[in-house]
């Protein structure tokens, strides 16, 4: 008899909760668009990636639907980065920071590590 392993897939780890919420103000930090500042419209909490608004663009075709009304061709859209490229933008140095956790009348409050700027308002 032979010994064959299974290829079963691992799962993925995920975490409780990322450092970025829908509608943060966002820098990203690698990949072609670097340095691009943006706001995060939608998380993939299952896949580990946001959509920040104004970055990474891809072209799509479409194939045209006249049911839906919907024409064909190339379309641009925004593709999901990875959440760990990413980073807090703190408007009172102009840059990207690390968010730490604190307790202010039992709620969390994400506050910016440079400036100690609350990113929760």
């Amino acid at each position: 008899m032979l010994n064959v392993k299974s290829s079963k897939r691992k799962s993925k780890s995920l975490p409780a909760h990322y450092h970025v919420k829908k509608g943060d103000t966002v820098v990203v930090i690698a990949g072609k668009s670097k340095g691009v500042i943006g706001t995060v419209t939608h998380i993939f909490r299952t896949k580990g990636k946001v959509i920040v608004e104004g970055a990474n663009f891809v072209v799509k075709a479409v194939r045209p639907n006249p049911a839906a009304g919907q024409e064909g061709g190339l379309i641009k859209m925004e593709a999901p980065l990875n959440v760990s490229k990413v980073m807090l933008y703190d408007s009172k140095t102009s840059q990207a920071s690390r968010a730490r956790v604190e307790f202010k009348d039992d709620k969390r409050v994400r506050v910016s590590k440079k400036t100690s700027n609350s990113f929760d308002d």
